[in-house]
């Protein structure tokens, strides 16, 4: 496999015309759980264009893991599409979904995945030695990564040397060095306090306007939200629009209480 070229964080707007980058049109994905059933979501539908971030806000429980993991192919939907750069993700092979994913999409999940013994830039590199670069040209590409989210001095340490947070924002440097023209972002500052949080979340909209990328967000902290360029609530399994973080309260007050999601 070819190596790939790793993104670099240019130290200004680039300044791109915007283009559509994902669409997504009535997407349903149902749950079957004791004789019930959880429509976890049920007729989504939006647009995420390049250079923007889209924040999709709800409680815990309200389905926006499986929305974001439908969204990525990793969940089968039971109808709607989803379409990449205009291409339907359903109608890919096997091997062009692997590409997909391992080429256009960056994935920040809830759980942090480091390697124990393995020091902060090495682990950082990880996906571009995957990807065929040698370990020296990846660490070195990970390098601004890891100071961009505060790190720059922590390089030599291993994760269990780190707090939860930093472990976080190592995991968000491994993602980001690999240039993805898509980030997916599933709870990114749930391990953060509020300052750390609000740099990360600064740090990806940047990476949206700077690289040309898409950032889609699920969040169930309106701080977070209330960065990105658009808002939208999940509620009931369906999409809302939200305008600011009082018309967010407002939405989210009228989920029905005892209702439970995926």
């Amino acid at each position: 496999m070819a190596a790939s070229k790793p993104a670099s964080p240019p130290p200004g707007t680039a300044g791109r015309e915007r283009s559509t980058l994902l669409e997504v049109h009535e997407l349903k994905k149902h749950y079957h759980s004791l004789g019930e059933e959880v429509r976890a979501v049920d007729g989504v539908s939006f647009d995420l264009q390049a250079g923007e971030m889209l924040a999709i806000h709800g409680p815990s429980g309200s389905g926006k893991s499986t929305l974001l993991m439908t969204v990525a192919g990793f969940i089968r939907p039971e109808g709607g599409r989803v379409l990449y750069r205009g291409q339907q993700i359903a109608a890919l092979s096997e091997r062009e979904r692997c590409s997909y994913l391992s080429r256009e999409v960056g994935f920040i999940h809830q759980s942090i995945h480091l390697m124990a013994h393995v020091k902060v830039v090495e682990n950082a590199a990880l996906y571009l030695v995957l990807d065929g670069m040698s370990l020296r040209e990846a660490t070195a590409a990970a390098i601004p990564w890891l100071e961009r989210v505060g790190l720059g001095q922590r390089l030599s340490h291993r994760p269990e040397q780190l707090s939860g947070g930093e472990r976080q924002r190592v995991a968000i440097a491994r993602v980001l060095a690999r240039g993805p023209r898509l980030i997916l972002a599933d709870e990114p500052t749930g391990n953060l306090d509020s300052v750390r949080s609000a740099e990360v979340i600064e740090l990806l909209s940047s990476i949206a306007r700077e690289q040309g990328a898409g950032v889609l967000l699920v969040t169930h902290d309106l701080e977070a939200a209330a960065i990105a360029d658009r808002r939208m609530v999940l509620r009931d399994g369906r999409l809302l629009e939200a305008a600011d973080q009082v018309q967010a309260r407002g939405l989210l007050s009228g989920e029905r209480d005892g209702a439970h999601r995926r």
